[in-house]
């Protein structure tokens, strides 16, 4: 019976974000709006930052590639989402499915170290200056990025083959808009402690790890800022880390948000609020921040911007 429910599963069906058919469509512009930002801003510091002679610092490398996971995490979730709601059917390929979620697991495991790595590049710049060019070289930001995407890659294949060469004996409603891996656990009729075990043991590790990383490099930092003689000096420190700091705050609150609370408190529609807000709406803020609080940056764009006006008048 399994094998037969197993072999005619061939798509699952999305909960969506909502099932009032009067909020679709001021839904469907919000997040059109939301995604078609996130597509602008990280793309936008992609190229900008690989074009920009002033950007080619250790620090824009890995915003850079920081801009690249948003893009990658907030695409693997955006477009589907968006499809749903025009077309009001919230079914989604047995074959998307796992597609999607390998995808996503591999960007939001990758985002966590890469942020990890740009921790410790501001740790390197403000607490040994003279040594920086030297310590962050270039073969060291490749290892630094090369390391989280293989490891997120290996995560991801494990999690997603796990989940779907398992029964789910004809059970295809799904409790999210995206394919996550928690909810399509519910689904599966044969035993899941293997795959719950390696979800748990991951996370904790992904989480704790790169968050261990994060506050040792600004505790480091913020002790060096304190020993510092000039005012100058100590705001110049404060606003070289000032985005990044955003950055991380803003993620890490949200994903403590969604995993840390006690079980009694959750419900499916706080639960979606916030899986919307680190699916879209960080990735569209990411490129913001760094756009806002960085000179270096709005002085690129800025050069860029008189360019394409002069050459197309």
């Amino acid at each position: 019976m399994e094998k037969q429910n197993l072999s005619v599963l061939n798509e699952f069906i999305l909960m969506g974000i909502t099932d009032r058919p009067e909020l679709q469509a001021p839904f469907f512009v919000m997040f059109f709006l939301i995604y078609v930002a996130s597509v602008v801003g990280n793309l936008g510091m992609i190229i900008l930052t690989t074009l920009d002679e002033r950007l080619q610092t250790p620090m824009y490398f890995f915003l850079r590639h920081l801009a690249f996971i948003d893009f990658g995490y907030s695409t693997a979730v955006g477009p589907k989402l968006l499809v749903n709601f025009v077309t009001n059917e919230n079914t989604i390929p047995y074959n998307w499915c796992a597609l999607q979620l390998a995808l996503f697991i591999f960007f939001i495991i990758s985002e966590l170290f890469v942020l990890a790595a740009m921790a410790y590049d501001r740790y390197v710049a403000i607490c040994s200056p003279l040594l920086y060019t030297v310590i962050m070289s270039q073969k060291v930001c490749w290892v630094l990025v090369t390391i989280p995407y293989l490891f997120s890659a290996f995560l991801s294949l494990i999690t997603t083959i796990k989940i779907f060469i398992s029964s789910f004996c004809g059970h295809k409603v799904i409790s999210h808009f995206y394919c996550d891996s928690l909810p399509l656990l519910t689904l599966i009729c044969s035993g899941t402690h293997d795959i719950e075990l390696i979800i748990l043991i991951f996370s904790a590790f992904n989480l704790v790890s790169s968050l261990s990383v994060v506050l040792v490099s600004y505790i480091l930092i913020l002790v060096a800022i304190i020993r510092m003689n000039s005012a100058e000096g100590r705001h110049k420190a404060f606003s070289t880390c000032g985005s990044h700091l955003t950055v991380v705050v803003v993620l890490y609150g949200t994903l403590f948000f969604m995993y840390v609370q006690p079980k009694s408190s959750h419900s499916f529609e706080t639960d979606k609020m916030a899986s919307v807000f680190y699916t879209l709406v960080i990735p569209m803020l990411n490129p913001i921040i760094y756009s806002l609080r960085n000179k270096e940056v709005k002085g690129a764009l800025q050069k860029l911007w008189k360019t394409v006006y002069k050459s197309c008048t």
